[in-house]
Formats: C-alpha cells, sequence, structure tokens
C-alpha cells in the first residue's frame, strides 16, 4: 500500500510538473497569435486581454504588402538545398569516418568539430569579400553556401555515432554477398540511420529557417530576401506596426511547429538511440 502510495503521489507530481511545462511554452504563442488579430490600439491598452473583434485582415497584409510570399519562398528554397546537400555530404562523411577503417579518419572527425568551435561572426568579412570577388553575393546560392558549411559539423558528429553503433555483422555480411561500399552504404546504413537523418534533418532545418546575419549581409535585393529579413521591416526606426508584426511572426512560426509536430516521434526515437549505447 505504501509503494503505491509513493507511485501515485510521484505520477501527480509528474504530470503536474509536465501540465506547467506545457502551459509555460503554449501561453507565449497564445499570446502571439491574440496579438496579431488585434488591432494597435487594443495591444496599447490590454495588451494580455482578448481581442474584441478579430482583425483577420492583419495577416492579409502582411503576408501581401509585407512581402511575406517571397520571403517564404526564398527561405524554402535556401533551407531545401542546404537540407539535401548538407545531409548527402554530411552522412557520407559520416559513414566514412564511422565505419570505414583509415588511418586519417580521427583526424577528419577533429577537422570537423573544429567547425562547430568557430563562431560565423570571424568569418563574415572574409566570407563577404570573397564572395563579392566571385559575385555570389546578393544570390541565393551564395547564401546556401555557408548554410552548408555551417551545418556540415553538426550532421557528421551526430551521424557518426549513429554509424558507430551499428553491428558490424550487417556490413561484414553484406560485402560477402557481393555489396559495394555504395550499396553498404545506401542500402543499410542510411535505412538504419533514419532516426538520427530525422534529427540532423529537423536541427538543420530549423536553424537555417530562423538565421538572420548571414542573410541579412550577403542579399541586399529585397526579391531575394529570407523570411527572417523581411520581418526585421515591420520594426521602422520612429514606429512599429505591431499587429501586423506579429501576424508575420505567426505566418513564420507555422511551417517549424508543422515539422515538429509530424515527425516529434520519430525525433524524440532518434535522440533516444543516439544517447543509448548498446
Amino acid at each position: 500500500m505504501k509503494l503505491s502510495k509513493k507511485m501515485s503521489i510521484s505520477k501527480i507530481l509528474i504530470y503536474t510538473f509536465l501540465v506547467l511545462l506545457a502551459i509555460i511554452y503554449i501561453a507565449p504563442l497564445l499570446w502571439m497569435f491574440s496579438v496579431s488579430v488585434k488591432t494597435n490600439a487594443e495591444v496599447f491598452a490590454s495588451p494580455f486581454a482578448l481581442p474584441e473583434a478579430i482583425q483577420w485582415e492583419n495577416f492579409h497584409v502582411a503576408w501581401s504588402i509585407g512581402k511575406l510570399n517571397i520571403a517564404i519562398v526564398n527561405s524554402i528554397i535556401v533551407c531545401v538545398a542546404t537540407l539535401l546537400c548538407s545531409m548527402l555530404f554530411g552522412t557520407m562523411a559520416a559513414f566514412a569516418i564511422g565505419r570505414m577503417r583509415w588511418k586519417l579518419s580521427g583526424t577528419v572527425m577533429t577537422y570537423f568539430l573544429l567547425g562547430m568551435m568557430i563562431p560565423v561572426h570571424c568569418i563574415l568579412i572574409p566570407l563577404f569579400v570573397t564572395f563579392a570577388k566571385v559575385q555570389l553575393n546578393n544570390s541565393l546560392i551564395g547564401l546556401i553556401l555557408p548554410y552548408i558549411t555551417f551545418s556540415l559539423p553538426m550532421t557528421i558528429f551526430i551521424m557518426v555515432g549513429f554509424f558507430r553503433n551499428m553491428p558490424g555483422e550487417l556490413f561484414e555480411s553484406a560485402c560477402m554477398d557481393g555489396c559495394s561500399i555504395y550499396g553498404c552504404f545506401f542500402r543499410i546504413g542510411l535505412p538504419l540511420a533514419k532516426t538520427g537523418l530525422f534529427v540532423t534533418g529537423l536541427m538543420t532545418f530549423v536553424n537555417n529557417w530562423n538565421e538572420l546575419l548571414l542573410a541579412m549581409v550577403f542579399i541586399s535585393d529585397v526579391e531575394k530576401k529570407t523570411l527572417p529579413v523581411t520581418l526585421t521591416y515591420f520594426v521602422g526606426p520612429y514606429s512599429t506596426n505591431y499587429v501586423q508584426m506579429f501576424a508575420a511572426i505567426v505566418i513564420a512560426v507555422i511551417p517549424t511547429i508543422i515539422v515538429y509536430s509530424i515527425f516529434s516521434n520519430q525525433i524524440v526515437e532518434g535522440l533516444t538511440a543516439g544517447a543509448v549505447k548498446g
């Protein structure tokens, strides 16, 4: 009886903590949506009250006049291209480091990990000057290349752990049956590491979707601006249209919420698999 009572009390405390944690995370999103459907007068008068009348035109203004439609297309192009390239090159490099036996594998791994320690601010000016010389500034390609470069170290770091924890007998049996190294990678390695692909893919997508510094420095054409840069246009030096700004922010966070909702189980499974060695 005492044990069961202790377990029930512990469950109540755990569920209470989880409910409070969910409220803490969800409340700012609900408040942000509430502000986005108000008028500016209502925001200044009562920022935490419910709107008197829902102003759906705020989303229309943010989408069309604020040119969010163009910015979202640019962000999708940049993020998808970065995701595909970083996942392809990163997983291939991680497979070579984690499963293949060669002398410089540890050195190459250290070299890639050094990329995680270098802040983007340190190479911003040299990178801008170099891109200006080869005429890659003010283009989406000039934004995709550094995104891929900064996404590779984390992708390789995580995927090496997944490949190293795979049973070596699978690859030995495949090689004995005549499977090439590319076959081992595409037919065995990638299917077994799909949970790691979900984790690294989501991290790459979200990080590049929200990236502001490189996009603001490298892109000057308004028609090529990505979503984070376009959001800054709603804040002026003398006035700010808060309701339209919050409407634009709601539109900006919807893709990440959808991605998290769809792949939440795979993400948790991938984080668990990457944390346990067997």
